[in-house]
Order: structure tokens, then sequence, then C-alpha cells
């Protein structure tokens, strides 16, 4: 069988045309999912047992049912309630296939995002902790200055790790219709029946994507964890014989 490969420039702007609504649902989500994620994260930590519950529920849910499922729940699903159709939030909101999206994308990547920064709390060592409480800091001031910077330091791979899986599963979208770049090389396989070169090509800027997000988290790691690999000079010039 011979793959014609001339589809792939032909149809490539087309193709990238995708990659904004794909950008787009993964910014807007993983920003508004970094942010339930810190709440939820802060509440699974806190020592009183009633508070934990209703976190670590949500956590299971949506950690343990698959991403297509929550993206029917919420857009197919939510119709079936009258008093949802008559909020005010459902012809702006609910009815649109792209909100819709973006709400089961911060659901679902807030509950990995709060084990990511929940095990990035409980693995800083606890001798950082004392000595904020020994020059008498605040709680505040020691989640602010101390526990959040370096948690944040400690789980930039596995975040951008989540970053990656929510760009891959972004690609669910096209199921509601919504033209990613998945989306885009479905319409245009089917029409021209070349199937595997317009995914082929999609994969590819899948790829590229990748890379570029892979690339930004090593720069903001290496700028947020500097401190680490630094070495004094007066260390690095008097070393013990």
């Amino acid at each position: 069988m011979d793959w014609n490969w001339q589809v792939i420039f032909t149809y490539l702007p087309d193709l990238l045309s995708g990659v904004a609504l794909t950008v787009k649902l993964v910014v807007i989500s993983g920003i508004l999912g970094f942010i339930f994620g810190l709440g939820l994260a802060l509440l699974r930590l806190s020592s009183n047992k009633l508070v934990q519950v209703l976190p670590f529920l949500y956590i299971f849910f949506f950690r343990g049912t698959p991403l297509l499922v929550q993206i029917f729940l919420i857009y197919y699903g939510l119709s079936q309630f009258e008093f949802i159709k008559e909020s005010f939030l459902w012809e702006p909101v609910l009815k649109q296939p792209f909100w819709c999206a973006i709400i089961a994308f911060t659901l679902n990547t807030s509950a990995y995002i709060a084990e990511i920064i929940r095990g990035a709390i409980q693995s800083i060592p606890p001798g950082e902790l004392e000595a904020a409480d020994a020059i008498g800091m605040s709680r505040w001031q020691k989640l602010t200055r101390i526990t959040l910077p370096r948690a944040f330091g400690i789980m930039i791979p596995a975040y951008s790790n989540e970053v990656i899986f929510m760009l891959k599963g972004s690609s669910l979208a096209m199921t509601i219709a919504l033209m990613d770049i998945t989306g885009i090389a479905k319409t245009i396989s089917a029409r021209t029946y070349t199937i595997f070169e317009l995914y082929f090509a999609a994969g590819i800027i899948y790829l590229v994507l990748s890379w570029v997000i892979l690339l930004t988290f090593r720069l903001i790691e290496k700028r947020m964890n500097r401190h680490v690999s630094y070495v004094p000079p007066d260390v690095a010039t008097n070393t013990i014989p």
C-alpha cells in the first residue's frame, strides 16, 4: 500500500489551526486545576479527619474514573436536569462544549495535582520547617515563604508529566465536537481516506508540544532549584585535603 505523504503538507495548515484550541484547553484547565488542586492538597493535609474526607473522596473519584466518562457526564449528563438547564449558567457555560471540556479537564487534573502537591509538601525536610518555627514565623508566613516555594521546586518534574498527560488527554475533546488537533485530523482523514498520514502528522504535532512543555518546565525547575546546586566560592576553594 502506498502512503500519500503529500496530503500531510496539503493539510498541515488545517492541523496547525487546531493547535490554538488544544493549547487553550491545556493552559486554562491547567491554571484552574493548579489553583483548585492546591486547595485540595492543603485540605488533605489538615489534622482534622473530617476536613480530609471530602477532598479524599473527590480525588478518589476523579482519579479512579476515565476522563472520557467525566466529559460525557458533564456535557451530556447535566442536560438531564431541568434546574440546570434553567440556570443562568446553562447558555453561556454548560451548553458550550468548550467550557464543558474545560470543566472536565480542570476537575480531573486538579485531583492529580492535589496529590502531587501533597506529596511534595510531605517530602520537605522537617528541619526547614522547624527552623521557620524557631525564628517565630506565623503559619501563614511559613506556608508562603517556606512550605509552598519548597514544594513547588520539588513537584516540578511530576507536575510537568501531569501537564503532558493533560495535553494528550485533550484529544478527547473531539468526542464533543471540538475541532482540536485530533478532531481536525479525524475530519480530514474521513474525507480523504488518508488515516495513517493525518494521524501521524497529528502525533508529530503533539510530540513537538510535549517537547516545548518539557523544555519550559526544565527551565523553571533550574530557576527554582538553583540554590540546590549552588556552591559558595569559599567552600569551593577551601577544600579539606
